[in-house]
């Protein structure tokens, strides 16, 4: 049976990914952990989310020495995006909507994909600048918003530190019509996704279904 070890936390709590592919989980991936990883036998590494900003981040070179002995690393999401569109070159799998974001220079940084969570928890406590925007777009292409609104909302996202930056956060400090605005909220509540946590199932249904049969 193969061995796979997965980092996640905010975007897809360990007890739901378990619902997705059985594994063993770990919190965020911080740097050294990858390292720690391949001194035991291990087949697949799967990075979804990371720490960054108050703590040293996973490195490139960590990964490619997983890569270099063999071990599948797949990455999708969060941290998991970004560093798969750094390292897809050298043989780093990158699954999902963020990671092709990424690919194609929509989104260049990790303040993109932060959020404040819960260490003993996991639960996120902001939302993510990629997730935000999505729904936001959507909710342009559906009629809700204007375009002026849609870059108007963005730009008040984009300006909100990433550990206070929420829905609520942003309905505040905007300064919408409020007709505009309820209908927004609305929207938001029954249509919103947060694209983190859709890739994060993507990215295990990938590797049940792709690297374990």
């Amino acid at each position: 049976m193969k061995q796979v070890i997965v980092f996640t936390g905010p975007s897809l709590h360990p007890r739901e990914a378990r619902r997705v592919l059985e594994a063993e989980y770990h919190p965020p991936v911080r740097r050294g952990d990858v390292l720690k990883a391949i001194r035991d036998p291990v087949d697949i590494i799967v990075i979804i989310d990371g720490v960054f900003h108050h703590e040293p981040a996973v490195a490139h070179k960590e990964i490619i020495e997983a890569l270099k002995m063999g071990v599948k690393v797949v990455g999708g999401a969060s941290m998991g995006a970004l560093r798969a569109s750094e390292l897809d070159s050298l043989g780093m799998i990158g699954i999902g909507y963020v990671y092709n974001k990424y690919k194609d220079g929509s989104i260049e940084s990790d303040d993109d994909v932060a959020v404040a969570f819960d260490p003993k928890t996991l639960q996120p406590l902001s939302d993510s600048l990629v997730s935000i925007e999505y729904n936001f777009k959507k909710a342009y292409m559906n009629g809700i918003i204007s375009g002026d609104e849609l870059k108007y909302l963005i730009k008040i996202a984009k300006s909100i530190f990433y550990p206070k930056r929420t829905y609520d956060r942003i309905y505040k400090e905007c300064n919408l019509n409020p007709a505009v605005l309820q209908r927004l909220k609305e929207f938001i509540e029954d249509e919103g996704i947060d694209i983190k946590r859709e890739d994060a199932i993507r990215v295990l249904e990938y590797v049940r279904d792709k690297l374990l049969r």
